[in-house]
């Protein structure tokens, strides 16, 4: 349980999220491939957000004020809340939703057990996952819907262009 809550647990989220983008891409799905691009920026946007915030709240975590936590983990130095892994895994389940019911369940279901790992290994708090969960799936979201067509369109455009194996393998859609 240490190591998926250390980084396993977001190289599992990170797989298929990559998984997901070559299918795409592969079955040249354009609106797939800027959705699963909008997440992973999202992730890094929420993240860049997460170190505000976590710096203006300044929450200890709790392996170092709860000295009776068994802590399986070692204990980083930084703030807790919100949880950087759970804003990254929040945002990437987020995206994977937008592709598909089956994934986008898979992507959830793996980000509620990286949430759950970091507090079962006495590093956050369930508070400090469920912020992070939230702030990472709400910044992907509002990406996605904000920039999605707008994208779409120039993603289609690019695909007569050499950067086309980037974006698609297949004939290219707008789906």
């Amino acid at each position: 349980m240490a190591q998926y809550a250390l980084w396993g647990g977001l190289v599992a989220i990170v797989v298929v999220f990559v998984l997901a983008f070559l299918w795409a891409r592969k079955h040249g799905r354009i609106a797939g491939v800027v959705v699963l691009f909008l997440g992973g920026a999202g992730s890094l946007i929420a993240l860049a957000v997460n170190k505000g915030i976590s710096n203006a709240v300044q929450r200890t975590r709790p392996c170092h004020a709860l000295h009776h936590v068994v802590v399986i983990l070692g204990c980083a130095h930084d703030y807790s809340f919100p949880s950087d892994h759970s804003v990254v895994a929040g945002a990437l389940a987020a995206a994977l939703v937008f592709l598909g019911r089956k994934v986008g369940l898979l992507g959830v279901l793996l980000a509620l057990s990286v949430a759950f790992a970091r507090v079962y290994a006495g590093v956050h708090y369930p508070g400090d996952v469920l912020g992070g969960l939230l702030l990472g799936g709400v910044i992907a979201v509002v990406l996605v819907v904000a920039l999605r067509r707008v994208l779409t369109g120039v993603a289609l455009r690019l695909t007569t262009t050499p950067l086309r194996p980037l974006l698609a393998a297949g004939t290219p859609t707008r789906t």
